[in-house]
């Protein structure tokens, strides 16, 4: 068990059936750069994928 301060925060690690953190972020989407937002796939099923060792685009 470790020991954080008022400052330090644990990282964000999800599992099974969690619920994701609202967040909002941009996507290349038919040749544009789009903002998502979580709350537009409220009730859908959402599959979040990211690979954040590469900055190439896809």
């Amino acid at each position: 068990m470790t020991n954080l301060s008022q400052n330090e925060q644990q990282p964000f690690c999800t599992t099974r059936d969690d619920q994701a953190p609202i967040f909002s972020t941009k996507g290349f989407i038919n040749g544009e750069i789009k903002t998502f937002e979580l709350e537009q796939y409220k009730g859908k099923w959402l599959l979040l994928f990211f690979y954040p060792s590469d900055f190439t685009p896809v």
